[in-house]
This record gives structure tokens, sequence and C-alpha cells, in this order.
């Protein structure tokens, strides 16, 4: 669906892409992270043919951006991050009129409004006039906007910013099901959204691709340290004195807790932490009220990758 090759863009006190590549498939929805001036929103940008690049090729669908624009603008929907609308129209007037500039056959043109108003929870406000309505509801009819002519790839860049709560979460569940029938790139600093709906994560850092793959991958590809958390009946002196005896286990955080339990954390690269520290309780005769291991959340990931602590992938 969406072929980038060797792609960079300049501006005049910056390069914002650097010389990056990659494909997203048909059907497949992809997360797209990185830091705020990464090069996210350029790269979206030039994919919806919205920005000319400086040098390298774009495909979309097998149509080339820089020739071939009209065709792609057919097959993508873009909703940018901050939606343009024209606020003193009426949301089905407004739609109506994107319609007719996306090309939609004007005998199918009031079904289609009909059905991405339905979409996208616009059906009781199709009378109402868009700078009245609430910041969430905008992001809706932008993103009506977006796909009111049916098209085969959906560009959001940032869809939740600036959402409360319950709206981010009506816009997640929405794009959730977008994703049924769309190929989807998806830009977000919720990393809620992107372990909810995503299938690959590609995370870029000063204009380039710095990692491209799904999130189970990347959590082994980085060999992050464990956290293990534990809940033990000891001191907090006797604890730190006894954990030297474990090699590679470095003491993170250790607090006390009423009625003489402590809470600790312990970081190691080692994979049989658990079993160590387990078996040092049973040593020492305390009583273990709990042993687990932190799970690591995309949010790691993407700190690790994004800050050059993680390894090279």
């Amino acid at each position: 669906m969406i072929k980038v090759n060797s792609v960079t863009k300049k501006y005049p006190a910056r390069l914002a892409v650097d010389d990056i590549s990659f494909e997203v498939s048909k059907g497949e929805i992809v997360g797209f992270l990185g830091p705020n001036g990464a090069g996210k929103s350029t790269t979206m940008r030039m994919i919806a043919a919205y920005l000319p690049m400086d040098s390298g090729t774009i495909e979309v669908a097998g149509f080339d951006v820089a020739t071939q624009s009209r065709e792609v603008r057919r097959r993508v929907g873009y909703l940018p991050e901050s939606c343009p609308l024209y606020a003193d129209m009426r949301v089905d007037e407004y739609l109506h009129f994107r319609a007719e500039l996306k090309g939609v056959n004007r005998y199918i043109r009031k079904t289609r409004v009909n059905d991405v108003k339905e979409q996208c929870g616009l059906t009781e406000v199709g009378k109402r006039i868009i700078g009245q309505l609430s910041k969430g509801y905008r992001q809706r009819v932008g993103l009506a906007d977006s796909l009111v002519h049916d098209p085969d790839l959906l560009i959001l860049d940032e869809p939740t910013v600036g959402l409360d709560p319950f709206q981010i979460r009506q816009m997640r569940d929405l794009i959730r099901q977008l994703a049924e029938e769309h190929t989807i790139l998806l830009s977000t600093h919720i990393m809620q959204e992107v372990e909810a709906t995503c299938q690959r994560i590609m995370i870029i850092c000063d204009g380039c691709i710095v990692a491209s793959d799904t999130e189970a991958n990347l959590h082994r590809m980085l060999q992050q340290k464990t956290v293990v958390e534990m809940e033990v009946l000891t001191s907090k002196e006797e604890f730190e004195e006894k954990l030297k005896q474990i090699n590679g286990a470095e003491l993170r955080m250790v607090s006390e807790q009423p009625h003489g339990w402590i809470w600790v954390e312990v970081e190691t690269l080692s994979p049989d932490m658990r079993v160590d520290l387990f078996k040092l309780a049973v040593e020492q005769g305390w009583t273990l009220r709990e042993l687990k291991e932190q799970p690591h959340s995309l949010e790691d990931i993407f700190v690790q990758i994004a800050t050059g602590e993680g390894a090279t992938l």
C-alpha cells in the first residue's frame, strides 16, 4: 500500500527527514512514533501528497506521489494534527462540500455522507454549526471528512490530541473499528492507542527510522533489564545485606510497609532473578507475600530507543 524509498526533506534551518525507506502492506495497521520534531508529520504529509519531497520516491497503491498526486489523493484519507474545518458551516453542509471536492459521485454522495456520520457518531449533530461543537466532535468531523470518499489508506496524525480521557477512549474505539476495513498509518503520543490497535510499530528519531517491528519483537531485541517486585516480611537493613549474596542483583527501590513488611524492586539482566529471590527468602526464613516480574511497557521501549539506550536494531 505504501512504499517509501530513500526519501529526504529539508527545511531552511534543519533536515526534517533523512533518507528514510519503509513499506506498509495493504490491510496493515502501523503505529508511527517519535519525539516532537522527529519527522513524523512531515513524512505523513509527503505520503498524503500534501508536501513535496526533496529526493526519493513514494508510492501509494502503486501510484507515484510526485507524478500522480491526484490518484494518490483519491486513495488516501488524511487527518492532520490540527484539523482545518470551516467553522461557520454546518456538519452536513461541510461533509457534502468535501465529498464533492473529493469527486464522490453525486448519486451516492448523500449515502456516503450519512454512512460516515454514522461511523463517526455525528448523526445527531448534522445540523449543528461546526464552530459550536466540542473539540471531540470537531475531531470526529475531521475524521468523517477523511473517510467520505472511502479511501484505501487512512493517515491519522495525532487524532486524539486535545481530547479528554472519555473522548480519547471513544476515538480509540472508532479507530479500532476503522482498522477492520482500511490500511492505517497512525501517529500518536498515547501508547495505549498503539498497543490496542497496531500490528507493527515504526519509530523515527532525528529524521531516521530507527526501529520497525512488532511490539513483542522489539521487547526481545532490546534485551531490557528485568525488574522484579517483591513483598517480604523482614527488615529493610537485613534485606539489603542479604541481597549482596546474589550476583547481578541491583536494588532499585525498597520501602517499608505496615506491620514489618517491605516492598522491594530489584533490577537485573538475569532471567532467573525471581528464582534466586525465592530461594533467598526460603533460606532466610522470610515470609513472602508477592513475587513478580514487572512487565515492560511500550513506553519503556519507545524511551529506550528514542534516547539511544537500547540495543541497535
